[in-house]
């Protein structure tokens, strides 16, 4: 099994410190960015782009974004950080996710879904010079570091823009994330984002509601 996290370390040891690396770092919500950039962000210059065109229902995608931008107004950090948002494509995610409706989470819409987000963000990295892209996906437990490591492997490869590897649920990242959401008092939400995820976890409150009765 690959360890992520010392590849990681491996690069930025052996970064150049004679100029500022600037990173476009794919975001799903201000939560998950929370440990990524307060650690990156004594190495990287950032952008967060903020991509997610999964998030359903819109309303759920606008809370998230305010949350997004409230975390970098808020963080201290070494280099400032700054924000973009991407289209909120919404037909894409409906697109991919044809007939794969009822798969579980963490199989191949979810698959197709890390890999939409992410070679839109290695697109938007190579047309604006940016020196490396990444993701905040790897922070989730629930999220496969294998799978999103290769997709920037390969996504690297076709863009021609250094792909940062990285399993930042290593080190209590994801630990320190719900420490710094709940410092900053951002917005937790309780499902991943697509429509599909939400249903689950819907049935689950409902079940679990049921047991409790």
């Amino acid at each position: 099994m690959i360890n992520y996290q010392l590849k990681l370390d491996e690069i930025i040891k052996n970064l150049d410190n004679n100029k500022i690396n600037k990173l476009l770092l794919h975001s799903c919500c201000g939560p998950c960015s929370s440990y990524v950039i307060e650690y990156l962000s004594n190495y990287f210059e950032i952008t967060v782009f903020y991509y997610n065109p999964n998030i359903s229902p819109k309303e759920e995608y606008e809370d998230r974004k305010k949350e997004q931008i409230k975390l970098i107004q808020e963080l201290p950090t070494k280099y400032k950080v700054n924000f973009i948002e991407g289209d909120y494509d919404y037909n894409k995610f409906e697109e991919i996710s044809h007939n794969l409706e009822e798969e579980k989470e963490g199989n191949k819409r979810c698959s197709k879904c890390y890999y939409l987000r992410l070679s839109k963000t290695a697109i938007k990295a190579a047309e604006l010079n940016f020196d490396y892209f990444t993701t905040t996906l790897t922070v989730s437990p629930y999220k496969n570091s294998f799978i999103l490591n290769n997709m920037g492997n390969l996504l690297q490869n076709k863009y021609n823009v250094k792909y940062l590897f990285s399993d930042f649920k290593k080190n209590n990242g994801y630990k320190r994330s719900i420490e710094l959401s709940k410092q900053y008092n951002l917005y937790r939400q309780n499902y991943c984002g697509c429509i599909y995820s939400k249903k689950k976890e819907d049935e689950y409150n409902e079940n679990k509601k049921s047991i409790l009765q």
